[in-house]
Parts: structure tokens; C-alpha cells; sequence
């Protein structure tokens, strides 16, 4: 596919690179403007239960390592349900199940929404379970949480997602595993002296994480590096992208926006209240930094990648029948979703590109129809590779079967409050904190439809429309 894009970038004209470099990147006054909207159909549907989301919380997002070093998963995920239900109001007692997502387990915690809900004082009645789908795993939660609703299941469901790379499971060796496993199994002291005699240095060796796909070995920056490459991204607008993402986020911080933040006692620490990742730099300063992944020539770094972080979400969705028979106002109505799986090796971050054109075709919706753009930055060349995926008529044509191409989202409606490039990515978290900022953000610019969209390893993608409740 790479070569095929390369191909067709040079004999094209105008380039991608050069159309999108016309697409503003401005900064300048995006929390003020207003979303004009003209009168548009409501997307319920007849005889379907309208499913809403009340309300969606965070802890801050922090930089693995930092504040939240010395606790576990449970206690982040505990933190945003303790949070969730403070916000709420929610009788420990009145939710019909419980999901969480997260992608690197902690082994003594592997059902970690059990362990968070009956640490937060949740029920024990009520049933928890824990998905995982990679970058996307708390869109699953939520879109679990809508399936277990519309079936009639449930009225009310906690969805959420926790990310902790702080501390990270780190195996031994098979060879050394497979020592110690028989040493526990030995039964005379000349078994065990035997065993003990076979380990060598080389059996210490431990196993490190990688956030790297399993069917291809490959670094996910490694993929991020050479889709940008495919697709024309230069480096400058990897950092104008990144450094838009940052001066974003630290204005919408500033200016108050950023109201899923809930405040947090760290046992033994301070409180935090605000995510801790925000870093507006120069276009100087972040042209110093070398290639992270494909050295010396790759053009993806540290500064335009998302960072490890630390962090948990909650939402609470319900019928929204339900939620207006308990006093709630809801934020939103949480309508068509898609999810989508391409080639992990050539594909790995097109999510987006794959999902928009399908849940815009399920809600009967057009992409001029959409006021707000939230979607997930796991890199800058990534996001950039999908917007211009996504104006491309050929990469439209010929590999999503469509007569034309989809269309890149107006930037002036894109990521308005920063995103995961600077607000921060724990990995099974973010898809809460993503339908949250569009509900927040359809309230405050006046728009109708949200759109969210994320990439996600395995080479698979999400995307889910939103609608604002009537205010």
C-alpha cells in the first residue's frame, strides 16, 4: 500500500501535503467560536429506547511515573466511580452493571471493574466485568453499556476505562517460568537442587512490555513513522498538529472547560486536579528533538507522539426514560456506532478513516452535518495521515469501495480542547474521555451532532455519533 500511495502523492497535483497545508491550524480563537447550525432532524428512531449519557468523569491524566507511581489500577478506576458518583449523586445501589476496559492488566487485579466498584462502595450485587480492545477498550465498555440497554437487560450502567503504566507487569523468562513452575511441584530436595542447578544467567533475562503488534512485531510509533511516510506527512506539520493539540488543551484548561476533571487525594500525596501532560512549546523547540522510532531519517518524536500516562474515566449511561424518572438532566443522546479492522501492518492507525464514512452512513448523516470533531491522537502523523486518507478521492475509491472521498473534518471544529497528544492517553481510559468532551463541547458551541473516531492496535477503529440533549 505504501508504495502505492508514494506513487500516486508524486503524479498528483495538487499534493495532499499541500492541500492540507491550506487547511488552517489556527489557534487563535477556536473556544470562542460558535458552532452555526441550521435545524436538523433528532436520529431516535421508532420503537428504539433512546440511550443517554448523564454524566462522564476523569481523574487527571498524569505522566506515568509522576504522582501516581506507587498506586494500582483499581485505585485510578476507584477514584473516577467514587468521582462519578459524587457528581451524580447515584445511589450505590440504583446501577444494573458495571464495565471497565483497560489493555495492560494487573495481574492481582484482572477483573479490575469488580474490584474498583466494590472499593468505591458500589453494591455487591451488582455484576462487573472487564473488556479490553486495545486504544478503544472503553468505547467498548460504553457501547457495551448501550447494547445491554437496548436489549432491555439493564436500564443504567457504569462504562468506564483505566490505564496505569506506572508499574507494568514484568515476566520472567518462559525457561525460568517453567523452572520455577516445576520447582513449586518438586517433591525431594534433590528435584529442587536439580532444577536450581539448571537455571543460567541468560534465564534472567526478563520479558518487557512493548506497545508492539504481536502479528507484526512492529513498534506502534515504528507503523505511526511509516504511515506518515506513505501518506506525504512532513515532519513541520507533525509538530504544527502537535503543537496546535497543546496550545488547545492548555486553553481549554485555563478557560475552565475541561469540567470531566475531577480533583483527586493521591494516598500519601497532594490533590491533583489537573492533568499534568500540557506542554505548549515552539515550533524551534520541538524541531531540536530526534526520531524516536525510525532513527536517523523517521520524522515521529517524543513531542508528537502521546505520552505513557496514567489515568481512569467513568460515564453513566442509561435509558433515558430512567433518567428522567430519577431527576437527571443528560447530556446527550448516544446514537450510531461502528466498529472496524483493516490490515495491522500497512492500516494499523486508519481507524478514523474507516469508521467515519460508515456511522455517518448508519445515522443518515453527512460530514457537513457534524458540529463537533472529537478524535483520538495517538500521533501526529497519524492524525494527519487520516485527514488526508479521508480527502483523498483515490484512497476513497480504492480501498473503501466509495465513488468519492469522505472528506476531511473542518479543523476549526477538530479537537477544539487538545487531545490525547497533550491532554494525555491511558490507553483503556480515553474513549470516555472522548464522548464526554463532545457532549461538553455540543453544549457550549450550540451544535446538534459529535462525532468521535479512534484508532486502536490490531488495526481496528471505532466511531460513534453523538447528539446534544435539547437544552
Amino acid at each position: 500500500m505504501a508504495a502505492m500511495l508514494l506513487n500516486t502523492m508524486r503524479s498528483g497535483s495538487p499534493s495532499w501535503a499541500v492541500r492540507l497545508a491550506a487547511r488552517s491550524l489556527s489557534t487563535t480563537s477556536p473556544l470562542q467560536a460558535q458552532v452555526q447550525t441550521k435545524s436538523k432532524k433528532t436520529l431516535a428512531r421508532p420503537g428504539m429506547k433512546n440511550i443517554v449519557l448523564v454524566e462522564g468523569v476523569r481523574t487527571p491524566f498524569l505522566l506515568s511515573g509522576t504522582t501516581y507511581a506507587d498506586l494500582m489500577p483499581h485505585d485510578l478506576a476507584r477514584a473516577a466511580l467514587q468521582g462519578l458518583l459524587h457528581k451524580t449523586g447515584l445511589p450505590k445501589d440504583a446501577v444494573d452493571y458495571i464495565i471497565y476496559g483497560t489493555v495492560i492488566q494487573e495481574v492481582k487485579t484482572s477483573n479490575v471493574a469488580r474490584e474498583a466498584a466494590l472499593g468505591a462502595g458500589f453494591s455487591d450485587k451488582i455484576p462487573a466485568h472487564t473488556v479490553t480492545m486495545a486504544c478503544i477498550s472503553s468505547n467498548q465498555a460504553m457501547t457495551s453499556a448501550v447494547g445491554l440497554i437496548a436489549a432491555g437487560q439493564c436500564d443504567s450502567v457504569v462504562a468506564g476505562g483505566v490505564e496505569f503504566m506506572s508499574d507494568v507487569p514484568i515476566r520472567h523468562s518462559r525457561k525460568m517460568r517453567k523452572t520455577m513452575l516445576s520447582l513449586s511441584k518438586a517433591k525431594t530436595l534433590g528435584q529442587r537442587l536439580n532444577l536450581i542447578g539448571s537455571i543460567r544467567m541468560a534465564h534472567l533475562s526478563p520479558e518487557l512490555p512493548a506497545v508492539a503488534e504481536f502479528s507484526t512485531a512492529e513498534t506502534m510509533g515504528h507503523s505511526a513513522d511509516r504511515l506518515a511516510a506513505a501518506f506525504g506527512v512532513t515532519r513541520l506539520e507533525q509538530d504544527e498538529f502537535a503543537v496546535r493539540s497543546h496550545t488547545l488543551a492548555k486553553q481549554a484548561q485555563d478557560a475552565g472547560l475541561l469540567e470531566d476533571v475531577i480533583s483527586f487525594k493521591v494516598p500519601g500525596r497532594d490533590i491533583v486536579s489537573k492533568d499534568n501532560g500540557i506542554r505548549v512549546s515552539s515550533m524551534e523547540q520541538m524541531g531540536k528533538l530526534k526520531a524516536a522510532f525510525i532513527k536517523p531519517h523517521g520524522t515521529v518524536t517524543a513531542a508528537n507522539s502521546s505520552f505513557l500516562t496514567d489515568g481512569a474515566s467513568a460515564v453513566l449511561v442509561m435509558s433515558e426514560e430512567k433518567a428522567l424518572a430519577m431527576g437527571y438532566k443528560p447530556k446527550a443522546y448516544l446514537r450510531d456506532f461502528v466498529y472496524v479492522s483493516q490490515d495491522p501492518k500497512d492500516q494499523l492507525l486508519l481507524g478514523p478513516t474507516y469508521g467515519t464514512p460508515k456511522v455517518l452512513e448508519r445515522a443518515g448523516l453527512s460530514m457537513s452535518d457534524i458540529d463537533v470533531f472529537e478524535f483520538h491522537e495517538a500521533f501526529a502523523g497519524q492524525i494527519m495521515a487520516n485527514l488526508k486518507a479521508m480527502d483523498s478521492d483515490w484512497f476513497g475509491q480504492t480501498y473503501l469501495g466509495r465513488k468519492s472521498k469522505v472528506g476531511a473534518p473542518p479543523m476549526e471544529k477538530f479537537n477544539l480542547w487538545g487531545g490525547s497528544l497533550s491532554l494525555g492517553h491511558p490507553f483503556g481510559a480515553t474513549g470516555c474521555r472522548l464522548v464526554t468532551t463532545v457532549a461538553h463541547r455540543l453544549k457550549k458551541e450550540g451544535g446538534q451532532y459529535g462525532l468521535v473516531a479512534a484508532c486502536a492496535a490490531g488495526g481496528q477503529g471505532h466511531a460513534m455519533v453523538i447528539e446534544a440533549y435539547p437544552q
